[in-house]
């Protein structure tokens, strides 16, 4: 933009010389000043410009600030903020925000403790950084992770992908993923365990040279106990983030987290649901990306408020027990179903900590569980077996 302001003043200020010979001797003096004043100032900013191109990409280029992150970014912050009309880079300065973010609101209703941050690297490619509060005052354990990775698609990870993507040849596939994954297990059993996930991926199928992208994700709540106000409150919570960019969005992703989070070998739900999606490429990169940071954002007001009401509360040694059943529920369906976990466990070079961060510290299987009719612990399993409209 300097460079181009340059060169019309210099155009303008020729134009006039060319011109100075039809006025009289004051005015031409006047005039001839004036343009070469002009022509001095031109030349220098486009010497400048041409000469200090770092200078100019740096007005084009915002800086970043990391100091808001929980660490320093996956990819080098030189190239993010050349790069910032990237959706890959896009995508993982949203992951950095929102875990930052969030951490911090999980820190403060805490209290006491603080996280434990790991940034780790991946040699094929890519790394992320893992975030971890465990044994705490309100959380028995808390993850916030995020990866930003890159490489080859190993024979099983790709043959799972086929399984949805039929476009895609039998050839190598590069691919590139940026997430954000946690899971909260609280302490205290009235207070509902939590899980989000939302990503963005890229596979260029080295046959065709066909580039194919999407995006997935949701926010999921797992109560043991029913509180019919805190399941109405994190559902509306989620709608209202939904309906600013499609009116049909909830009701859809609300149904698709019911049936994604069916464990089958039980015949019942892990919990109450939220919203669920997967391979969403429609209508666009940037209307689907708006709509994701939406859904990130929403977060902290659907859950926050949840925890807060309920911390402080108290429970008894049925409740605990009950809770660490549930939990074990949890474990089962995130080992034998969950999609992310085993492309995790797929991909070589995988961070195994990471990737299994979203187990809790303490699980129960007792043999042949079964409510007592009319205890509330039958009342919310009715709930997980029969998933209900909330709003």
């Amino acid at each position: 933009m300097v460079l181009l302001r340059s060169m019309n003043s210099l155009r303008t200020s020729l134009r006039a010389l060319a011109t100075v010979s039809a006025f009289q001797f004051g005015q031409r003096s006047r005039i001839i000043r004036y343009c070469v004043s002009s022509l001095a100032v031109g030349g220098l900013a486009i010497h400048y410009c041409t000469r200090n191109k770092a200078f100019a990409a740096a007005i084009a280029s915002p800086r970043i600030d990391t100091s808001k992150f929980m660490a320093d970014p996956v990819t080098g912050v030189e190239t993010l903020e050349k790069t910032q009309n990237d959706i890959k880079t896009k995508m993982e300065l949203l992951i950095l925000r929102i875990q930052a973010e969030i951490c911090k609101a999980l820190e403060e209703v805490d209290g006491e403790e603080k996280f434990t941050v790991e940034r780790w690297q991946r040699a094929e490619g890519g790394g992320g950084i893992t975030c971890v509060m465990q044994d705490s005052n309100v959380w028995e354990k808390a993850g916030v992770n995020i990866s930003v990775v890159n490489g080859t698609l190993p024979a099983a990870a790709a043959a799972q992908m086929r399984v949805r993507h039929k476009e895609l040849s039998e050839g190598k596939l590069k691919f590139f993923a940026a997430g954000i994954s946690s899971v909260l297990h609280p302490r205290n059993p009235k207070i509902p365990t939590l899980h989000f996930n939302y990503r963005y991926f890229e596979v260029t199928d080295t046959e065709t040279g066909k580039k194919h992208w999407w995006f997935g994700g949701g926010t999921d709540l797992t109560p043991f106990f029913l509180d019919k106000e805190d399941i109405i409150h994190f559902h509306t919570t989620l709608k209202e983030s939904c309906d600013v960019h499609n009116k049909e969005y909830y009701k859809r992703f609300k149904k698709w987290c019911d049936d994604y989070f069916f464990i089958t070998h039980r015949g019942e739900r892990r919990g109450v649901g939220g919203i669920f999606f997967d391979d969403l490429d429609t209508p666009d990169q940037e209307q689907i990306f708006k709509f994701v940071t939406s859904c990130a954002e929403s977060v902290v007001p659907s859950y926050l408020p949840i925890v807060k009401k309920h911390k402080n509360d108290g429970y008894t040694y049925s409740d605990r027990q009950w809770q660490l059943l549930r939990r074990g529920r949890y474990v089962e369906f995130n080992l034998v179903y969950d999609r992310g976990t085993k492309f995790g466990l797929l991909t070589p070079e995988a961070r195994i900590e990471s990737i299994l961060m979203s187990l809790p510290l303490f699980a129960r299987w007792e043999y042949g569980h079964k409510p007592k009719p009319g205890s509330k612990e039958a009342e919310i399993m009715e709930v997980y077996v029969n998933p209900r409209e909330w709003v």
